[in-house]
């Protein structure tokens, strides 16, 4: 009876406290503008800039890369993507991500290179024995901390994720086909990052133009002979109207990555699952990518071949004997010039002879598949 009185007490002292406390939020809540409502905030908005001319398929690349950001987000943070020239020039993304003229870019690392030749151990480096999916593996499992590195050594204030293991780009476009190594001595031939360097030690004159100044520099006579990327970019941007030879296959690009870039400051000012995002969406953005870029360079080299008449073959074996030649020239130069280019290499080389064997032993013969279903390819 005693302990019934004591809660009836307790209850009767612990009621008025908490109308009182009610009626206090009540009033706190009309003061406030009804706080118990949820008020929508303004997302957070990175602006990236691209690297690539309004027509390139690596635009619609970028946008896959956009639109999982931004699903993903759900309203928290979005991602507004801009077409090469529209803040800065294509080679000056890099550094006006790091100085936080725009917040991203989308790019390839031979676009800086400039700045290090090590960059180009992370886009069109020396070949391995690994095709492009197999050094983005090398890039996800020990690449990103060399990466981390560099650029720290550089002081650009930028974090960075690769996607899309880009097929090996041909060895490009010419006026007339090249049939051995020494006819490319003295051709004025568009290029970037070591893959210049390569065609330098070939004896060929390099200039390095972004894909949107090509087709006018050979109209110009600037340049004999260009490689840009892949079927469906050189065939928007107009490569069968200034030459009708398309060459296939080459060393001097045979891997390369899209470089998503963002100014480092803004990148750690977001909170956690946010930076998750960015990171993953890369990923994500890969298999997009890639799938796009099966589908759509096949058709264009066939349109290329059917509707615009050009004379596609496969490069000399020639001049991929000489193209291996000039790399083991190049990596002795640079690996004795430079201790992090020699450390970063010694990784990918020795990631290339593992994965390598594994591959060779195990790979199926596709081409004999191929063969058997459609009949002997034509070279």
């Amino acid at each position: 009876m005693e302990k019934a009185n004591l809660n009836n007490e307790q209850r009767t002292h612990t009621q008025p406290a908490r109308r009182k406390f009610l009626k206090t939020a009540a009033a706190g809540a009309a003061i406030t503008g009804f706080p118990m409502i949820s008020v929508a905030q303004s997302p957070i908005v990175l602006k990236m800039q691209g690297a690539w001319g309004a027509k390139d398929i690596f635009n619609e690349m970028a946008e896959q890369y956009v639109q999982r950001v931004n699903e993903m987000a759900g309203g928290r943070l979005r991602i507004d993507y801009l077409v090469a020239g529209s803040v800065v020039k294509p080679f000056e993304v890099m550094e006006a991500t790091s100085k936080g003229v725009i917040d991203a870019g989308h790019q390839v690392a031979v676009y800086w290179y400039g700045k290090s030749k090590v960059a180009s151990l992370f886009g069109t480096g020396p070949i391995t024995g690994c095709d492009a999916n197999q050094m983005l593996a090398w890039i996800h499992r020990e690449g990103y901390k060399y990466y981390d590195e560099l650029m720290q050594k550089l002081g650009l204030n930028i974090v960075g994720f690769f996607a899309m293991p880009m097929p090996t780009q041909p060895l490009g476009w010419f006026k007339k086909p090249i049939k051995s190594a020494a006819e490319l001595k003295g051709l004025k031939y568009r290029t970037v990052g070591l893959a210049a360097d390569l065609m330098q030690e070939l004896g060929v004159k390099v200039t390095q133009l972004p894909g949107g100044e090509i087709v006018p520099a050979m109209e110009r006579g600037v340049i004999e002979a260009f490689e840009f990327n892949n079927p469906t970019s050189d065939r928007r941007f107009g490569a069968q109207d200034v030459a009708k030879n398309y060459m296939m296959g080459s060393y001097h690009q045979a891997m390369e990555f899209f470089e998503i870039v963002f100014n480092k400051k803004k990148y750690d000012s977001l909170p956690k699952d946010l930076q998750a995002i960015l990171r993953y969406a890369a990923e994500a953005a890969s298999t997009a990518n890639y799938a796009l870029a099966m589908d759509q360079y096949s058709k264009d080299l066939q349109e290329l071949k059917e509707k615009d008449k050009v004379n596609i073959m496969r490069t000399p074996q020639d001049i991929f004997d000489a193209q291996i030649k000039a790399w083991d020239t190049i990596v002795k130069r640079l690996t004795e010039e430079d201790p992090f280019f020699k450390k970063v290499w010694e990784s990918q080389k020795a990631w290339g002879k593992r994965i390598g064997y594994y591959h060779f032993f195990n790979d199926a013969d596709y081409k004999a598949a191929y063969e058997h279903l459609f009949g002997k390819l034509g070279f």
